[in-house]
């Protein structure tokens, strides 16, 4: 089960788009703290959507999907 999610930063004023196999609350941990990508730019990250998908293709389309509409 995969879970895609948008995160949002004040302090960046952005948004970021993503998908997880983990636990959403770990991937967000992993952004806040252990990651070195786009996300490492701030740390005041928070979830304002996910949602819960049953296999990895459909999560990859909605996670482009979201990316392309936001």
């Amino acid at each position: 089960m995969f879970t895609v999610y948008i995160l949002f930063s004040k302090q960046l004023n952005t948004f970021y788009c993503g998908y997880t196999g983990t636990s959403i609350a770990k991937r967000l941990q992993q952004h806040l703290y252990d990651h070195k990508g786009f996300t490492s730019k701030a740390k005041d990250w928070e979830i304002i959507y996910s949602k819960i998908e049953i296999n990895k293709t459909d999560a990859i389309k909605l996670e482009k999907k979201s990316k392309n509409e936001a």
